[in-house]
């Protein structure tokens, strides 16, 4: 039972209250669950959650503490395909490194399996619900913006790339105090539930109870952390005081179920109100106790070339009309989202593990290796070149995608006129960066996407009814006589730190015949101008045809973005 009415709430603890940790480290929603580990499949959310998931959890500990596909897809009676997407979804999230599924080869994850806690974590936060965005004052300056027969044109019309240009701000969007705060008042809203389901059932004095041991706490780490300041997060067990400090030799003392819950309810309260306390209310007015955005102190007016979180999170926004470069050096953390940037190239040459691109158009922008999860999401006329374990594609048009990608495309809600295409890049660092986040160039699955979806039921908004069974459009390849190689500038030129020279994703057959065709029609074009004897006044007309083909081709292809960088650097 997940609903709010219905929660389970462990008894009042007996015991004394809990201490309050460090007052400068607060407890943070970890934001991977929400912004890459929900996937649109109705199966996946329940509307009994508690009693639902803590019959699956019993059935799957009876077969196994870590479970395959075929158990998760019999217990949960999904298909075999969408029980294997459950289980990559889960890895690209999972918060600890050291855990097997996370560096398990493609052919190696059946073996390895799924940890049950894990998982039922993972399906309880399917019942999440992003924040809702705030809606703009001036609808009818937007309305045409997306001209579709979408049942979401009167809602998504107010999250559309052209309308972030005009208005140069992200007021309407949510922050990111705005998200971890509604993540943080779900997960108190659904704490009772969660915890109990990390309990094992024990007999004390006669009676059952509920308790945690120190590896079922320390699962917790799925949705929460302790850090603050740019520090490293801090494990749950070290962070407890029933757990702090422990022999690693000897098992701890599993502790009382409430004892947890009151800790873990204090802390959450404690973070809220310190978010609370670094709003800007002269700005965006008081926060709300309900399920509401909470408004961000920090909200720019202006243009955002690039800027960096308190915690690990770079970000680079509102870059207009110009060009953008960031190697690892630039950056701080290891995941970068890009927002409300167009009519630009993007280039962020370094090992990453988490990137998200929201709200941009008629840009180029290039990921360097991404070891997790890509997520991308309303965005127009965006040409992605990426080298990914997986990505995800939401709500958006006319948008090419020029993949190395480990793991099928995720295309889900209301998209249009996508296209993929073989990775078609690279730069002197790339086979660096793709060993370091363990992409393996021997797969290439870009051509493989798979819809899921017309609606997504984590957004916060009212679908039509029946709008749920519309199979969501898919992506087309992109022809082989269109696919170009991409060129980015040499600025590494000198170093030694990199030896790549080729793009390391082998291309598909007909892509690398219609490469080679078109190297012999430059090489016989060339030959033929060479050899053709013409009069100065005939030199120049053809000179200014050429220019004019060049340019047009420069425009349609969106190559002309590229100008943009050799302007400006």
């Amino acid at each position: 039972m997940s609903t709010e009415s219905d929660s389970v709430e462990p008894t009042p603890s007996t015991s004394t209250p809990p201490p309050t940790h460090n007052a400068q480290t607060y407890i943070h929603p970890r934001r991977e669950p929400f912004e890459h580990g929900l996937i649109p499949i109705p199966k996946l959310i329940f509307t009994d959650a508690f009693q639902t998931l803590a019959s699956y959890k019993l059935k799957l500990l009876s077969i196994n503490r870590r479970v395959n596909s075929a158990a998760i897809a019999e217990t949960l009676q999904i298909s075999v395909q969408e029980a294997r997407l459950v289980i990559e979804t889960v890895a690209s999230v999972l918060f600890h490194d050291s855990d097997p599924l996370v560096n398990a080869k493609a052919d190696e994850v059946e073996n390895v399996g799924v940890d049950v806690y894990d998982l039922v974590l993972f399906l309880y936060a399917q019942s999440y619900k992003r924040l809702l965005p705030r809606g703009h004052k001036d609808s009818a300056a937007v309305a045409d913006v997306w001209p579709s027969t979408s049942a979401f044109d009167g809602f998504l019309s107010a999250l559309t790339p052209l309308q972030l240009v005009r208005n140069n701000s992200r007021r309407f969007m949510p922050s990111q105090a705005d998200e971890e705060a509604h993540q943080l008042l779900y997960i108190q809203k659904h704490l009772g539930n969660i915890v109990s389901l990390m309990a094992d059932s024990t007999e004390v004095e006669g009676e059952d109870s509920l308790v945690l041991t120190m590896e079922n706490f320390e699962h917790l780490g799925y949705l929460i952390y302790f850090g603050e300041n740019g520090s490293e997060k801090i494990p749950l067990s070290q962070s407890a005081p029933f757990f702090a400090n422990s022999d690693p030799d000897m098992p701890a003392v599993p502790v009382p179920a409430p004892q947890v819950h009151d800790w873990l309810l204090e802390n959450i309260s404690s973070a809220l109100g310190h978010i609370a306390e670094t709003v800007s209310t002269k700005e965006n007015g008081p926060t709300s106790s309900a399920d509401q955005d909470i408004p961000m102190a920090d909200v720019s007016h202006s243009p955002i070339k690039a800027t960096t979180s308190a915690r690990g999170h770079s970000f680079i926004e509102g870059i207009s009309k110009s060009s953008c470069m960031k190697q690892a050096s630039d950056l701080k953390g290891s995941s970068i989202k890009v927002v409300n940037c167009h009519e630009s190239v993007i280039y962020i040459l370094a090992p990453l593990r988490y990137a998200a691109v929201y709200g941009c158009s008629d840009a180029t922008i290039v990921l360097g290796a991404v070891g997790k999860a890509v997520r991308i999401e309303h965005c127009e006329r965006v040409h992605l070149i990426t080298a990914a374990k997986r990505i995800c594609i939401a709500n958006c048009r006319e948008c090419i995608f020029f993949l190395g990608i480990n793991q099928q495309p995720l295309i889900v809600g209301d998209n249009h006129k996508l296209q993929v295409a073989p990775y078609n890049t690279y730069y002197s660092q790339l086979e660096d960066h793709l060993n370091q986040v363990g992409i393996d160039t021997t797969i290439n699955r870009w051509d493989e996407p798979l819809a899921l979806g017309m609606v997504d039921p984590h957004d916060s908004l009212s679908h039509p009814v029946g709008i749920s069974d519309v199979q969501a459009e898919s992506a087309s390849r992109i022809d082989p006589d269109q696919f170009t190689n991409f060129l980015i500038p040499n600025w590494f030129e000198g170093e030694s730190s990199g030896c790549t020279k080729d793009n390391p994703f082998p291309l598909p057959d007909a892509y690398l015949k219609s490469q080679q065709k078109n190297y012999e029609n430059l090489g016989e074009i060339k030959q033929t101008l060479k050899e053709t004897q013409l009069e100065d006044s005939k030199k120049r007309e053809l000179s200014s045809a050429l220019h004019g083909y060049f340019k047009d081709w420069l425009y349609a292809s969106g190559n002309i973005r590229q100008l943009y960088c050799q302007q400006n650097d």
